[in-house]
């Protein structure tokens, strides 16, 4: 299994990039961060990955007009790392995919996609949709990006029940604890070449 370059594009807390962190200490993740890129200058994963060493770099969304524009500006700083795969952790802005990098960006999203997926639907919007829409299963999705929100070949799902007492907190903490663990093994699977595009499928190849 081949030990990965990765980049990890965020906009917030980190909490992704810190279980990457963690799994790698604990010879759980065959990948190596190379790269934080933060859309915003005070994104908390940043922070996160300068205290261990990590470099890192600031691409702020609002500095540019049009997203074809930032998306060079991020491919540009990912360039000189040369990075195996980009992750996206909580990275809010849309991404134009250039084609060097087709299949090499991965994203998680906390719903079942289709369903509760595109423009608007982020974070803890998710979960109260989820909630309002008397879903009895929610979960999350890792899928490689396209030029579209939250719409590229679907990798992995894993799911997770609704319970009738779920506030919106504790259905999105249960969700996180189900991305814990999928964004991982499909970096794994990455690693080992098992995942194979066909159009809109991803099979995943045997050992």
């Amino acid at each position: 299994m081949k030990n990965l370059r990765l980049a990890v594009l965020l906009s917030g807390s980190g909490t992704t990039l810190e279980n990457f962190f963690v799994l790698k200490e604990q010879g759980k993740l065959p990948a190596e961060v190379a790269l934080v890129i933060g859309s915003r200058p005070d994104a908390y994963g940043l922070k996160r990955a300068k205290a261990r060493g990590v470099p890192t770099a600031v691409v702020e969304r609002k500095r540019f007009v049009l997203p074809e524009e930032f998306s060079e500006a991020i491919f540009a700083a990912l360039e000189p790392v040369k990075p195996d795969l980009v992750c996206l952790a909580g990275f809010l802005s849309l991404l134009k995919i250039p084609p060097a990098y087709e299949h090499r960006v991965i994203n998680i999203h906390p719903a079942l996609l289709p369903s509760f997926g595109g423009k608007g639907y982020y974070g803890n919007k998710v979960h109260e949709a989820v909630l309002k829409a008397g879903c009895k299963v929610a979960g999350c999705t890792v899928h490689f990006v396209d030029n579209e929100y939250d719409h590229g070949p679907i990798i992995a799902q894993r799911s997770v029940p609704v319970l009738e007492s779920d506030s919106t907190e504790r259905l999105a903490q249960r969700v996180q604890e189900a991305e814990r663990e999928v964004y991982p093994e499909v970096i794994r699977l990455f690693a080992a070449g098992r995942l194979k595009v066909e159009g809109r499928k991803v099979r995943i190849l045997p050992e």
